[in-house]
């Protein structure tokens, strides 16, 4: 009886705990449930947190240039460090022109000669505008991406009116360095002066200015390395040294020849606030090359079409200067910009006179060095939203020659044509209108004097438009 009284007791005992067990395991149960949410929505926020992370440096890396992107945690997995999503922006442009100068204007009979700016050793390039009536323009296709914390890829290919496809520019940038350095190899153009950086569609006129098409034909372009260094200063300073290979004028493609370094460049830019609704840049470059065989056609004294070359060294000094005023700091409504810059080359070398041999005075080489400056100055005024006026004029100054084939006597004045004195100069007035930052139309008239003979009076209309992605444009 005592047994069966203990075994009731210890019964009764744990019957009575059961409700305190089964309350113990819903607590428990909560607990785990609550856990296991506050994991879930931590580890989201993580993840978006770690996607505006990458937004941001992504939209910082398009406005400068440069991001510093945060590492990648250790549990990232490495294709999403390299995925592929890239920036991709289509620049369309079209236009038409209307112009006086035709090759049936040139007394020599040269066609495209008429357009070259006397008094300069030709670039290639002719000055104001390349074809008459309708015509496409050179169309645009950018890709942009980062490629991991330490670097940003850029792809720009242009597209020509005759369907030849061209790159542009092809680079890596650094993204990390630290101490104000950025580092970019590649292709790309250089950055000497104010607008050479610039892309065409980014120019407040139609066509380059007389300056640039004269001495750089019309934008001066690198296969090589970039090396930029930002002070640490409330004034903006900035320092650059390029060095490889210049693509086209005043340098030649002489590379298979020769191995290193062709050319070389150094800048420096300045710049900072002028009140709440000023700001100005200015800088200083200089560029050199050795350019070899760069040849030129040009007529002799009998009417012959003849090839000429020249080799030696080319050097170039830029100065540049910009200002840009908006009422108190907002360019939505109003704005002007006032620019503006200056070169001075000089090339010394051999002249070699046609060098296909058509003429008896074939193949004649003599000592050759020549000086001439050129400038340009422009204003843009933006006087309500969309609506811009602007005014450019441009100017080369008559070169300073000493030609050794003249002052031997083995040729004359009249065998060299383009290089007689003469001091080009243009003048050019557009309105624009842009209804939206990806669109603009513009009307522009010039009055081009780069020759003696003819005044040329020329009209564009002009469409550029923008589709896509596209990063922002620099001052």
């Amino acid at each position: 009886m005592h047994t069966f009284l203990k075994w009731a007791l210890a019964i009764g005992a744990a019957l009575g705990s059961l409700p305190a067990l089964a309350a113990d395991a819903d607590l428990e149960a909560l607990r785990a449930d609550l856990a296991q949410m506050k994991a879930v929505y931590e580890q989201r926020i993580a993840a978006l947190e770690q996607r505006l992370a990458q937004r941001e440096a992504k939209a910082a890396a398009a406005d400068s240039g440069q991001a510093a992107l945060a590492p990648a945690s250790e549990g990232s997995a490495p294709a999403a460090a390299n995925a592929f999503n890239p920036e991709i922006s289509l620049i369309l442009s079209g236009m038409y022109t209307n112009t006086a100068r035709d090759a049936r204007q040139d007394p020599t009979g040269v066609a495209g000669r008429e357009r070259r700016p006397q008094g300069v050793l030709p670039s290639g390039l002719v000055s104001g505008v390349e074809a008459r009536s309708w015509n496409l323009g050179e169309s645009e296709l950018a890709l942009s991406s980062m490629i991991d914390p330490l670097f940003r890829g850029n792809l720009l290919l242009s597209i020509a009116p005759d369907d030849t496809v061209g790159v542009e520019e092809a680079q890596i940038q650094t993204l990390g360095l630290g101490h104000g350095l950025t580092v970019k190899a590649g292709r790309f153009f250089s950055g000497i002066g104010y607008a050479n950086e610039q892309h065409a569609h980014v120019w407040d006129f139609s066509d380059a200015a007389l300056p640039y098409q004269a001495f750089f034909g019309p934008q001066l372009g690198y296969d090589g390395v970039q090396v930029k260094w930002l002070a640490p200063t409330d004034l903006f300073l900035e320092l650059g040294a390029e060095s490889g290979r210049a693509r086209g004028f005043p340098a030649t493609d002489h590379a298979a020849s020769k191995n290193g370094f062709l050319s070389g460049s150094l800048f420096a830019h300045l710049g900072g606030d002028l009140g709440v609704s000023g700001s100005w840049r200015g800088g200083l470059s200089y560029f050199q090359a050795k350019p070899r065989n760069r040849v030129y056609d040009d007529v002799d004294s009998a009417g012959n079409q003849v090839t000429n070359a020249f080799s030696g060294k080319s050097r170039t000094l830029v100065a540049d200067f910009v200002w840009k005023w908006a009422p108190q700091g907002n360019p939505q409504v109003n704005n002007f910009t006032l620019q503006g810059e200056w070169f001075r080359r000089r090339e010394e070398g051999a002249l070699a006179f046609d060098t296909t041999g058509i003429t008896p005075a074939a193949n004649l080489t003599g000592d050759f060095r020549s000086a001439q400056s050129g400038f340009y100055v422009q204003g843009i005024w933006q006087f309500r939203p969309a609506w811009r006026v602007g005014y450019r004029y441009d100017q080369l100054s008559s070169p300073s020659i000493s030609n050794g084939l003249i002052e031997s006597g083995a040729l004359t004045a009249a065998d060299l044509p383009i290089l007689s004195a003469y001091r080009p100069q243009r003048q050019t007035a557009m309105v624009d209108w842009s209804p939206s930052e990806f669109s603009r139309i513009r009307f522009q008239v010039a009055r081009d004097q780069t020759r003696p003979e003819v005044t040329d009076n020329q009209l564009w209309l002009h469409y550029i438009m923008s589709l896509g992605t596209h990063g922002a444009h620099k001052f």
